[in-house]
């Protein structure tokens, strides 16, 4: 993993996992890997996987069982789902729509992209 200077590495760490549940990666009650293998994996210093796993513990992500480890929470997807959700609407929305007006892109223009979105998705189905 590249690690970015613009946010913390316990963030994108959290981002990382966050994603692989969202992939299907990670699903509830999956047991997650020890605070030191994720360091090891990651080539970060333990207490910064610490807190990543702190902070997704206090989200409702993580669920931690002492003397077991931590695990995929049963409302894990949703958290995550809404969180990111929120995130787009916040952060990635106002830009893409800047970017729209910008380039003076079309109702047309942009049913064309949500047709081609629409198809790769049916084909990744089938």
């Amino acid at each position: 993993m590249e690690f970015q200077s613009t946010k913390g590495i316990f963030l994108q760490i959290a981002d990382n996992l966050c994603h692989q549940i969202l992939e299907g990666k990670l699903n509830p009650g999956d047991r997650v890997p020890s605070i030191r293998d994720l360091a090891a994996d990651f080539e970060v210093n333990r207490n910064t996987v610490m807190r990543t796993y702190t902070i997704l513990s206090d989200a409702g992500i993580f669920e931690n069982k002492r003397g077991i480890g931590f695990f995929v929470s049963d409302e894990a997807l949703e958290l995550v789902r809404s969180r990111e959700k929120s995130t787009f609407y916040e952060m990635d929305l106002p830009d893409l729509i800047r970017k729209v007006k910008l380039l003076k892109l079309t109702s047309n223009d942009l049913s064309e992209l949500l047709d081609v979105i629409k198809n790769n998705d049916c084909n990744e189905n089938e």
